[in-house]
């Protein structure tokens, strides 16, 4: 019996992948454990093994084509038997439909695919989007879909759609759902725009009015169906084009089709404040530079910034626990372990590979799974365990940069953007010296938290750079 082989799950927050190249031709024999396809997800480009060994028979699913996780995307069998399924995801594909009924969409795209299936009458909608919609009575029919290439509903989707309601008196919200009425469609004339009794009951009026005259032309239709149809109006001119050239058009796919749907919904959704705040980091500087020398040959890379930056933020994540959390369709979640993610450039655009229980290692410890997670973000080649985590540390200091406002990488509570170690002068016991100065950028999610306790949190990080060793205080 032929193996089917899917699209597996790559982390708690893939939904969709984009197929970025098969490895081996259809009817190929493979061997299980066999890499046979390469799929994208927001965070890397990750191979998908054969389950079996057997003859290799392909889905119609081409190059660049964006598929919801568990897909099942190809079958692993006898040189004989061909792909059964028009590629539905393993857990709704429905066992009664003949292999031999499959659509002529097998050989459209994944997105094709949906379409058609959509158009029948079914919704697609991840998990995530559909345990959501279920917890607060949601009708996905109503949600607008962004993920699949607009043919799937995301979680993000039924979000927005929540954040979109209306606001209405209870008496309003009881008389619009006995209606069925969408409070959406209806201007509210009350206190800020809220729906009142009378809003409803004047669009309960205006419904009947609109039946009424809808019977009334059907009635009508009969003769008006055999008039001929006038001709079709000239068309209007077109409208000259820009004498702009383009240098290039890329489509938005993959990774920064997906950066850009994530800070989209970040800065939709996050009441995003930024802290920023000066930090002499001259002794910061002094003890990196004696612990590189120290250490760098016995640990086999030189201890850096990052490395003690990833150590004081977990330091103050435990010493605040508040900053250490996320936000929820209905709640804030405090979280117990401490996962700080460090952004990385790389060629396919940005990245945040995390350390985990950061607070629970030596500065060696940290430095050495940091490099390893930075070299396999930068060759293209992370893990699904990679990613996830409770706070994001982002530095833009290489390039210059000395303060910054950065998207908080929702859904955590916060995120510290850091800027470049230069010197300056400054003030310092009443005399004008030369000081080695950073700048901090602390972005929170003001739901989560106020902006004294996330001053404390800040306060707390520079006290840690500017005397690194409270470092080992504790």
């Amino acid at each position: 019996m032929a193996k089917e082989l899917f699209i597996p799950k790559l982390g708690q927050t893939v939904e969709e992948v984009r197929l970025v190249r098969w490895l081996v031709e259809d009817g190929a024999r493979i061997e299980q454990g066999q890499e046979v396809l390469e799929v994208e997800t927001d965070k890397a480009i990750f191979a998908v093994e054969s389950p079996a060994k057997g003859y290799l028979h392909k889905g119609p699913f081409a190059e660049d084509a964006v598929l919801p996780v568990l897909t099942v995307v190809a079958v692993v069998g006898k040189q004989d038997e061909k792909f059964p399924a028009a590629g539905a995801p393993a857990e709704a594909a429905s066992p009664a439909q003949p292999a031999d009924s499959a659509p002529a969409a097998h050989a459209e795209s994944s997105a094709s695919a949906q379409a058609q299936t959509a158009e029948a009458g079914r919704i697609f909608a991840s998990p995530r989007a559909r345990k959501l919609a279920a917890e607060e009575g949601v009708d996905l029919s109503k949600v607008t879909p962004t993920g699949g290439g607009g043919a799937r509903v995301a979680e993000r989707d039924v979000v927005a759609y929540l954040q979109s309601a209306p606001k209405a008196t209870p008496i309003a919200e009881r008389m619009a759902a006995e209606a069925g009425i969408d409070l959406r469609l209806i201007q509210g004339t009350g206190a800020n725009g809220t729906i009142t009794k009378e809003d409803v009951q004047q669009a309960v009026a205006q419904r009947a009015e609109s039946l009424k005259a809808k019977d009334a032309q059907e009635a009508l239709a009969p003769a008006a169906a055999q008039a001929p149809s006038p001709s079709a109006a000239p068309a209007a001119p077109s409208v000259p084009a820009s004498r702009g050239e383009i240098l290039e058009r890329v489509p938005l796919k993959g990774v920064r089709a997906v950066i850009a749907d994530r800070m989209a919904t970040s800065t939709r959704t996050v009441a995003r404040v930024t802290l920023v705040m000066d930090v002499d980091a001259t002794e910061f500087v002094a003890v990196r530079e004696r612990l590189k020398a120290r250490f760098a040959e016995q640990w086999g890379f030189a201890p850096g910034y990052n490395d003690m930056l990833v150590m004081a933020v977990a330091r103050a994540l435990r010493k605040f626990p508040y900053m250490n959390a996320r936000m929820t369709s209905d709640a804030i979640e405090y979280l117990a372990r401490i996962d700080i993610g460090m952004a990385v450039d790389t060629d396919r655009g940005l990245t945040v590979p995390v350390v985990r229980n950061a607070d629970q290692k030596s500065l060696r410890q940290i430095g050495a799974e940091l490099r390893e997670l930075v070299d396999r973000a930068r060759k293209g080649r992370s893990l699904p365990d990679d990613f996830g985590g409770t706070f994001t540390i982002t530095s833009l200091g290489p390039l210059d940069i000395d303060a910054f406002t950065p998207v908080i990488n929702y859904p955590e509570a916060a995120i510290l953007g850091v800027g470049r170690i230069a010197a300056k002068a400054v003030v310092l016991n009443d005399q004008i010296v030369a000081r080695k100065m950073m700048t901090l950028s602390l972005a929170f999610d003001h739901r989560i938290t106020d902006g004294a306790p996330a001053a404390r949190f800040l306060k707390y990080i520079k006290e840690l750079i500017e005397e690194p060793f409270l470092l080992l205080a504790e």
